[in-house]
């Protein structure tokens, strides 16, 4: 087992990583002349975001426990070819539902590298390396939400927005080449039992521990209020006033919140136990979507600075409070690990395509709509966290005994 990734290694984890951002992120500039092209409605184009989250959450239940069965690069390789060939059709989609369905083939091929790169952290490090490569990843992937965006104002306004598809494409093809370069590490010799026995042995084992489902808990409330405000943002800055590319780089200061979270956890992680640290991330969450919903419930901003404040503290908490939960959630499962990382993701992704639908549903009511949505996630962090805490003094208790 390797002490540490090579540079190469890092950055293709960072790219398979950003795969799903990127897809989601690079089009959301270009949503109000897509919907005037399309002569559709918010709603029907805001539904185009949903309808992707519940691709990525449903293909991970698929590919965790393929690759876990026949190898991670087999698996990843075909996940590619559906994601470029996907986003040929979304390029060139004629109208609105074409769309929808070719984002939701998008994004079953973008899932497969959501859930095998963190398997593959997952086989090869182990305890606070695995936390290390998980924090030094999370930063990386930070830069998607702001590179993303103004990437995809600029082709919009360069070539049209269906030229950010066809930038996806081409992503796509230099993902495929770097995975056919990396070692498989799925330890593949002790698969003998049919895969629905197998499977049903490792949901058993995933889903009885409170430690996993507390994490997963905290990682889906966290990443739901992210993607209520990605998917209620343009419409409010629309609303506002704000052009395309003002809507770019309005999440340019979140990412670097999202940077200084990561790599501020990793420096902490040298220091502090992960466990020491969670509690006081949790706050920060916790007092930012507070701030948001009172702001919205009180006042009727006419720019977006007053709820991009406290979101940029939501970005410092989430950056540093993933790699903490996706590492302690999927550690205990060394033999199933991408069944593990293909549960944790479309559970928490199940949470995100339920609050992305509900502000998709319901953005007549604009900014009430996004910030009271992302309060909510507040409760399922608590309850997760509760969880984590119970779990622990459990495996206190079992090793205090033994």
């Amino acid at each position: 087992m390797n002490k540490q990734p090579s540079k190469i290694t890092t950055f293709w984890f960072a790219c398979l990583s950003m795969l799903g951002f990127l897809a989601t992120d690079m089009y959301l500039p270009a949503f109000e002349t897509m919907r005037s092209d399309f002569n559709t409605s918010q709603s029907l184009i805001g539904l185009s975001l949903s309808i992707f989250l519940l691709g990525m959450a449903l293909g991970q239940l698929i590919y965790g426990p393929l690759s876990d069965r026949v190898g991670r690069i087999k698996v990843l390789m075909g996940g590619m070819i559906l994601f470029s060939i996907a986003s040929v059709l979304c390029a060139f989609a004629p109208n609105v539902e074409f769309l929808l369905i070719a984002r939701f083939a998008q994004a079953l091929g973008a899932c497969s590298a959501t859930v095998i790169w963190q398997a593959v952290v997952v086989d090869r490090y182990e305890g606070k390396v695995s936390e290390r490569v998980f924090a030094t990843i999370m930063p990386l992937v930070a830069l998607s939400p702001a590179l993303a965006p103004l990437a995809g104002a600029l082709l919009e306004h360069q070539f049209g927005w269906r030229s950010i598809f066809v930038a996806l494409v081409g992503f796509g093809a230099v993902l495929s080449v770097m995975t056919l370069k990396e070692p498989e590490s799925a330890n593949l010799e002790k698969k003998q039992d049919k895969i629905s026995v197998q499977l049903r042995r490792d949901y058993q084992q995933i889903l009885s521990s409170k430690k996993f489902i507390g994490n997963m808990m905290i990682f889906a409330a966290c990443s739901a209020a992210f993607f209520a405000y990605l998917t209620g943002s343009p419409f409010v800055m629309s609303e506002m006033g704000y052009s395309g590319s003002d809507i770019g780089l309005s999440y340019a200061p979140q990412t670097v919140a999202f940077i200084i979270g990561g790599y501020g956890c990793r420096t902490l992680l040298n220091k502090f136990d992960s466990q020491q640290l969670l509690p006081w991330i949790l706050k920060l969450f916790i007092t930012s979507v507070t701030v948001m919903f009172l702001i919205s419930v009180n006042t009727e901003p006419t720019t977006i600075w007053p709820i991009l404040v406290p979101f940029c503290l939501l970005a410092v908490a989430n950056g540093a409070i993933y790699p903490i939960i996706i590492s302690k959630a999927l550690e205990d499962f060394k033999n199933c690990s991408a069944t593990a990382a293909g549960l944790l993701n479309f559970l928490q992704t199940m949470v995100c395509f339920a609050a992305s639908g509900i502000v998709s549903a319901l953005s007549a009511y604009g900014l009430l709509t996004v910030t009271s949505t992302m309060f909510a996630t507040a409760f399922i962090a608590l309850t997760g966290y509760a969880l984590v805490v119970q779990a622990r003094r459990q495996s206190l208790q079992n090793v205090q005994t033994a």
